[in-house]
């Protein structure tokens, strides 16, 4: 069972920085979830702890043996790990560190050197074996991947200052007054023995918040253990924010945004969707557009990501728009800058969304459907303006 590294994914949020919306399902094909487990595969880690706590039978479900990702080896694969019950009373996950702090055991079982920590949050292709390569050969006990983001994004992110050779000399979570740009990306490798002490230390004080930015990434620099920055050139998204999530989508559609979902040479894998072929009508009419299997189209889809099993009735229009499994928008619709919830009905002549310039206000921000939301015939939703499965309108 000995594994050189493992990887440990925290998947398991209820999505509340995407309000209405849930965190797994991404858009077009894909979850986002398959990105990281896809970097796994292609990076060579065939074991992969998932962590989560928040609708796990739906995420079983969906990685079932591991299979679409190549994770489903008889000494290591895919495995789901939601918090329990233990003798010591624990049972959700506290923070960052203590849900793997919970699951020392099973880290434990292949005895790796190096534990890579992901974040489900994130859609982004990255070598993981080269930031271990980098990790062993500066004799590192945690390496950061970090990029640089415009300084005016600084204070949302956790902030690593470095010396001339990237060892990390200061780390500060969100901070209001940035001493650097360099940016953590959520993305570590540890010296499993020595995380593995700082995760049994952190759990034993009663103050700590059991996180990694905020409580063992300190607790190592006080120490002065060896911190590394690996730095990250290529594409990456937190998609933790509606905003976040629609560009994604709109970047899978551009070529030049480094975000090539058909690069043969570093794939994205999935489980494919047990539906039949996309229909097109003859009076459709479909531009710079995904659209995964299953759907129906009648209507004018242009620049937008469509899931599986999405019906656009005759005359309906969807621009700049991501639209989840199962929506239906009826006859003569118009949906623009949106997304919509998996299962949501935009009913015949209704509007959703806008153009940017469309508001009186100047304002703009995209319009969102939850899950199951369903719109009677000739209602118009304003952009920047979100509703809740009950068709009624819900803050940010």
């Amino acid at each position: 069972m000995k594994k050189e590294c493992i990887a440990m994914l925290l998947a398991g949020g209820q999505g509340s920085r995407l309000y209405v919306l849930t965190s797994n399902v991404a858009s077009g094909k894909y979850r986002i979830i398959d990105f990281p487990l896809s970097n796994c595969t292609n990076s060579g880690i065939d074991t992969v702890g998932v962590l989560t706590q928040y609708r796990p039978l739906e995420l079983n479900s969906y990685i079932g043996s591991g299979q679409p990702w190549d994770l489903d080896g008889t000494t290591g694969g895919v495995h789901i790990l939601p918090p329990y019950q233990t003798a010591s009373g624990a049972s959700w996950y506290k923070g960052t560190a203590n849900a793997i702090y919970q699951n020392i055991g099973f880290i434990d079982l292949y005895d790796p050197d190096y534990v890579v920590v992901l974040s489900g949050d994130h859609i982004y292709k990255q070598d993981y074996s080269d930031m271990v390569r980098v990790h062993k050969e500066t004799g590192a006990v945690c390496t950061i991947s970090v990029m640089e983001v415009p300084w005016s994004d600084a204070p949302r992110f956790g902030i690593m200052s470095v010396d001339q050779n990237d060892n990390i000399t200061e780390f500060a979570e969100k901070p209001k007054q940035p001493k650097s740009n360099l940016a953590s990306m959520g993305i570590y490798v540890f010296s499993w023995k020595v995380m593995r002490k700082y995760l049994i230390d952190d759990e034993a004080n009663p103050n700590s918040e059991n996180d990694f930015g905020k409580n063992i990434i300190p607790a190592m620099l006080g120490n002065k253990e060896k911190l590394v920055a690996y730095r990250f050139k290529g594409y990456w998204k937190d998609v933790g924010t509606l905003e976040s999530l629609w560009d994604a989508n709109m970047d899978m559609l551009s070529q030049s945004s480094g975000l090539d979902v058909s690069d043969d040479a570093w794939p994205i894998y999935a489980r494919s969707v047990n539906a039949p072929p996309t229909f097109l009508d003859a009076q459709s009419n479909v531009t710079h557009s995904a659209i995964n299997r299953g759907s129906e189209i009648y209507g004018t889809v242009e620049n937008s990501v469509l899931s599986a099993n999405i019906t656009i009735g005759k005359g309906a229009r969807v621009s700049y728009s991501v639209l989840l499994p199962g929506v239906v928008v009826e006859d003569g619709a118009v949906v623009e800058y949106a997304i919509l919830g998996e299962g949501a009905r935009v009913g015949k002549n209704c509007k959703v969304g806008g153009r940017p310039e469309s508001t009186a206000s100047g304002k703009w921000g995209l319009s969102v459907l939850a899950p199951a939301c369903s719109l009677d015939e000739g209602r118009t939703v304003a952009p920047n303006v979100m509703l809740n499965e009950k068709g009624e309108e819900v803050s940010r």
